[in-house]
């Protein structure tokens, strides 16, 4: 059984529209989203008015400018369907930027760096640690680097909470968080 609620702000999210609470959140998953589109129209799905200022701005915290200038067309590259003329890390980093430019205070990562190498998830990381400041963040992550600075992180185990805390709260409580730790080498 379960039971409670979840707020926003203090309010009730059933006393949002379903619009409304949209508007306040960007994902960003596993598998990239993304369409047979320039790089400019995919960064701007959640803010069809954005400026290329702003498109920019966004593309440089989430490490991603660097690799769309060295486009031939830029911006303006068509990236194929799903992403398939760019490598998994700039299709990720690519989402995270499109994240950036709605810049919403709520902020989804779900399982944003598993699918990468060791070199485009530094670069990932760097820019999901970027992004995650000054706003709510809920990182669902099953490598634990990801989550090793969150102010609290709740462990679940077969869909029951069984541990929330800090890492070195967790660390120090010498339990499930801590084996997994261990297990992974995450210091």
């Amino acid at each position: 059984m379960s039971s409670g609620e979840l707020l926003i702000d203090g309010v009730n999210i059933r006393d949002y529209s379903l619009q409304s609470v949209r508007e306040q959140i960007s994902i960003v998953t596993q598998e990239p989203i993304l369409f047979n589109d320039t790089i400019a129209a995919n960064l701007q799905i959640g803010k069809q008015n954005a400026t290329p200022e702003e498109l920019e701005a966004a593309a440089k915290v989430a490490n991603a400018h660097s690799f769309i200038t060295n486009k031939e067309q830029g911006y303006q590259t068509n990236i194929g369907d799903r992403g398939s003329k760019l490598s998994g890390g700039e299709r990720q980093r690519l989402t995270i930027a499109r994240a950036l430019v709605k810049n919403p205070p709520i902020l989804i990562l779900d399982e944003a760096t598993s699918s990468l190498d060791t070199e485009s998830e530094r670069l990932v990381q760097d820019a999901i640690n970027n992004m995650m400041q000054n706003r709510t963040s809920i990182v669902i992550a099953h490598r634990l680097s990801t989550i090793r600075h969150a102010d609290e992180i709740i462990v679940l185990q077969k869909g029951k909470i069984v541990e929330r805390g800090t890492h070195q709260q967790l660390m120090e409580l010498g339990g499930y968080y801590r084996k997994l730790v261990e297990m992974q080498e995450v210091k």
